[in-house]
């Protein structure tokens, strides 16, 4: 039997991906493998929640999950430059902040020059006034989130079975409750207004939920605000090519995961792999 050929990969100059939440229920870890699969980036970053550490489970860390860790440990192997950038649900990850394993570095918040251009990259849980006052409170929302998650792939399910398009329950609620939107607006602002002051081009965020890419002008000048969204419910990632930033949306009835990719990741992440990852002598950043 003939060996499956897949595909070439895209080279990308910088990819963002952002609140993963390896290790819930809700994560779409499969067709963020098959994302991953597909590009060769120079920079990969991880613009925090990738594990889920508040949510974290003994009994649930399926293999598509693992898969996607090592994925990422195999690009740095291959060259690529991964940061990790610590955000609520991963703020564990903080108390190794500065960390730098060969490809790989752990930082709270991280300043690039693209094409001669600054970019403000951090996770955004610091504008959150209920993580930062009642992390109890917000610990419980991630739970109901979750759960709301599950509740919503039952009823996708029985939607497709009934040939009826998917339908978000959690984007419904968001949409339709004005404090919600004025936190997301607020949020933007905020971000916006800081990126400006500090003279930076980009401000890329995580966090809430919703990819967007919009220019944002006040008196006192303009920034481009970039969002990377999530693997939860939007499947999307940032993309930088070419001196222009566009969001990556994965669309499950164009893409369809192939088998072989995940023994393809398998065999990229062996040991002698992680090793080299994980190498410290005379890489440089």
């Amino acid at each position: 039997m003939s060996k499956i050929r897949l595909p070439l990969k895209r080279k990308v100059e910088v990819v963002v991906i952002s609140d993963i939440h390896l290790g819930t229920y809700g994560c779409h870890a499969k067709e963020l493998l098959h994302y991953l699969n597909s590009i060769k980036p120079k920079k990969l970053i991880l613009n925090g929640d990738i594990i889920d550490i508040w949510q974290f489970r003994k009994r649930y860390f399926p293999k598509a999950h693992l898969l996607v860790i090592k994925k990422i440990i195999a690009l740095a192997a291959k060259g690529t430059q991964v940061y990790y950038i610590t955000g609520n649900h991963d703020e564990k990850m903080r108390r190794f902040t500065g960390t730098k394993m060969g490809n790989i570095r752990v930082v709270d918040k991280l300043v690039l020059t693209i094409d001669g251009k600054k970019a403000w990259l951090f996770h955004g849980d610091v504008f959150d006034v209920s993580i930062k006052h009642a992390k109890w409170l917000a610990k419980l929302g991630g739970w109901g989130y979750d759960f709301l998650i599950l509740l919503n792939r039952f009823v996708n399910a029985c939607l497709e079975k009934m040939g009826k398009e998917k339908y978000s329950l959690s984007k419904k609620i968001k949409d339709s409750v004005k404090g919600a939107i004025r936190f997301i607006s607020n949020f933007e602002k905020t971000a916006s207004d800081l990126a400006i002051e500090k003279g930076y081009e980009y401000v890329v965020c995580g966090h809430i939920h919703q990819p967007a890419i919009k220019r944002v002008t006040t008196e006192k000048g303009s920034c481009i605000y970039l969002n990377s969204g999530d693997w939860v419910e939007n499947l999307t990632a940032l993309e930088y090519n070419y001196e222009r930033w566009h969001l990556f949306h994965f669309n499950s009835k164009k893409h369809i995961t192939n088998p072989e990719e995940w023994s393809e990741v398998e065999n990229e992440a062996n040991f002698s792999t992680v090793r080299s990852a994980f190498s410290i002598a005379d890489q440089q950043f």
